[in-house]
């Protein structure tokens, strides 16, 4: 997988080098609520960082390191899982950002980059995004870019802390990109 970039963010293939950013950026309990994993020491993050390389090196997901392109920080990480080529479908996925990048043009910014090289590099017919049900900032901003809710996975998967969580499925097909596109174009000024 290549670089992803424009002018607010850019999207590295994630590497061992950036543990220490992404410890630094990763310390914020608030940030691992909603999320399977937490990222509080430099062994979980070297590990975390393995996870994403093996499921690299199989063809099945790639993460990305998310560098804000201002102050030359990492301030997330965000992926493409569950790739399949034959099938033409991912997932954008286990995204999170640093606290002080919420509600900024980072994640939207992302999730373009994201989407346009699914659909018009790896010619994607499908690509999902899912949340919990209890997420609703997620929620929010994933119908912000325009994904069509398609329901929910009741009785998903059990948290960390033992609460059993409900599954939002929200999915972009290729023949929406022309106008979720424009939407980005719109929003972000990008050409």
């Amino acid at each position: 997988m290549e670089l992803l970039s424009n002018n607010v963010v850019a999207l590295i293939p994630i590497q061992k080098e950036h543990a220490s950013g992404i410890l630094t950026a990763a310390q914020f309990p608030e940030i691992w609520t909603y999320m399977s994993v937490t990222l509080s020491t430099l062994p979980e993050v070297e590990a975390y960082i393995g996870l994403w390389q093996q499921k690299a090196r199989q063809s099945s997901a790639c993460a990305f390191t998310v560098v804000d392109q201002q102050t030359q920080q990492i301030v997330g990480v965000t992926t493409f899982m569950d790739i399949s080529t034959a099938h033409r479908h991912l997932e954008i996925g286990s995204t999170w950002y640093t606290p002080s990048v919420w509600r900024s043009a980072v994640n939207t910014n992302c999730k373009y980059l994201l989407l346009q090289y699914a659909f018009e590099t790896m010619n994607m017919q499908r690509v999902q995004i899912k949340t919990g049900h209890e997420n609703k900032r997620s929620q929010r901003a994933i119908e912000r870019i325009g994904a069509t809710k398609e329901g929910v996975l009741r009785n998903h998967m059990v948290q960390r802390d033992g609460r059993t969580r409900h599954t939002v499925m929200y999915s972009i097909i290729a023949e929406e990109w022309p106008h979720i596109k424009q939407y980005f174009k719109d929003v972000l000024q990008v050409n």
